[in-house]
């Protein structure tokens, strides 16, 4: 195991029943860096992030053999246990889904379910959350009012702000601006050039030209398996293996 990586991903195994989602996947992700899953649909996208939170073990009749490691620590086992795995994995999905309170309350949720109710103290964490999120400087002077009248890429950035309260470590994306115009999408591909100084992230983009735009590392899958991985430059303008070129010529996918 390399002791630097954040993530490290060991010959990991997942089915769906008898249907096999991801086959031996071994990757190492390092901290604080975007690391962008591509692949067709059906690739083992959603499934690989929904295994680095175990949201994948809600699904009846999953099975997984291999092992998933964060800092070193084995993510099955009772070293992790789950209620820390899921703060320190937050997962953000491609469909906002802000909560029909105004825009403090959705930030303060999550704090207040810890038993934090200090306004004060809600107050810098809702202000720290929205200033990460690249969100403060439109809603600053509109907190009390209802999040539903944001539009979908403030949502979305709601979202991830609403995540960030919960002081996570590891940052999962599925398409974030899936349906987002450019200016949106424009907004949340700033607010990840920012967060990634603190945070890792994983992200499923939105298209191969967004992980481009964003990305420090891309994970190529197909079918399942990692096809290539390695440097977003080298994969974008000299990928090694011929599936990878394919796909990111748009032969197929």
């Amino acid at each position: 195991m390399n002791n630097r990586s954040k993530i490290f991903i060991d010959h990991f195994h997942f089915y769906y029943g008898k249907v096999q989602a991801l086959k031996d996947l071994s990757l190492s992700i390092s901290a604080r860096q975007i690391f962008a899953v591509l692949g067709p649909a059906r690739s083992g996208k959603t499934t690989l992030l929904k295994s680095m939170n175990r949201l994948a073990d809600l699904i009846h009749g999953t099975s997984h053999t291999g092992k998933i490691y964060i800092d070193g620590r084995e993510i099955h086992g009772e070293e992790m246990p789950l209620p820390e795995l899921r703060r320190r994995v937050g997962m953000v999905f491609d469909l906002p889904t802000a909560l029909p309170l105004s825009i403090f309350e959705n930030i303060a949720y999550g704090p207040r379910l810890k038993g934090i109710s200090e306004r004060n103290r809600l107050g810098e964490m809702v202000e720290v959350s929205l200033k990460a999120a690249v969100l403060w400087d439109e809603v600053k002077d509109r907190l009390h009012s209802s999040a539903l009248k944001l539009s979908g890429g403030q949502q979305q950035r709601l979202c991830i702000a609403r995540m960030l309260a919960l002081e996570p470590e590891i940052i999962m994306l599925d398409e974030p601006c899936s349906g987002l115009d450019p200016i949106s999408t424009a907004s949340i591909e700033k607010s990840l050039m920012s967060l990634k100084e603190t945070y890792t992230i994983l992200l499923v983009p939105h298209n191969i030209q967004q992980a481009s735009r964003v990305a420090d590392r891309v994970g190529f899958f197909l079918g399942g398996e990692l096809i290539e991985e390695g440097p977003s430059e080298e994969i974008f303008t000299r990928p090694r293996m011929k599936k990878t070129e394919d796909y990111i010529s748009g032969r197929f996918g």
